[in-house]
């Protein structure tokens, strides 16, 4: 089963697509990781990849495309696919039509996960870990138990993603509906498409998913 996983920043879907891998055996291809990975192995897509990046150029449509051919390429054939940050405009889209008919593949699912706007930027601006070992806590949902000790190592440095602040959470969201606004109908035609609340608990959206992939 090949499926895209669509949703902004925060909105769970590296959580989603991590159980997918591990309950189903599936595979996510990132495009971000794969890029970096066929740079690092220097396949040929990657050597392509590498002398655009250094001269400080944007990646084209075809060599991403190029790369998750070589990724889809290295997969047994009835390995499942989760596709995450790719497509992201209209040309990607159909590239990717021609990516999965070549290798006797079709995508089976477009699931967007939901959410609240204003909800989100709680969620993601409340965000902060353990300096030491990196657990996760949240200014509203989830404090440590101790003030200013992590439950976890007892470290008492906290941190914050400097990009996890209110501007640059909007910004990322209103990026994401410009993106995903012209990919979704070309798969509402084909009615593929399916919508969860990612505001949901994350045990919820799982479940979710899961029926719709079940279905």
């Amino acid at each position: 089963m090949n499926i895209i996983l669509l949703g902004p920043p925060g909105a769970g879907k590296g959580t989603q697509a991590a159980r997918l891998v591990e309950n189903r055996g599936m595979v996510q291809l990132s495009t971000g990781d794969m890029l970096r990975a066929a740079v690092k192995a220097g396949t040929p897509v990657g050597l392509q990849a590498k002398a655009v990046m250094e001269s400080g150029g944007l990646v084209s449509d075809e060599i991403v495309s190029g790369i998750i051919g070589e990724a889809l390429d290295a997969l047994k054939s009835d390995t499942g696919v989760i596709f995450d940050g790719y497509p992201r405009t209209e040309a990607q889209a159909h590239s990717l039509d021609e990516l999965l008919a070549s290798r006797h593949r079709k995508l089976h699912h477009v699931i967007e996960l939901e959410v609240n706007e204003d909800a989100l930027v709680e969620r993601i601006t409340g965000r902060f870990t353990c300096a030491t070992c990196g657990e996760g806590y949240h200014d509203t949902f989830k404090q440590p138990k101790a003030n200013g000790v992590c439950d976890k190592c007892g470290g008492k440095e906290f941190k914050r993603r400097a990009d996890d602040n209110e501007e640059t959470v909007r910004t990322r969201m209103a990026e994401y509906r410009a993106k995903t606004a012209p990919i979704l109908p070309i798969y509402e035609a084909r009615g593929i498409v399916s919508r969860v609340d990612g505001m949901a608990d994350m045990g919820d959206v799982t479940e979710a998913i899961s029926a719709i992939l079940d279905a």
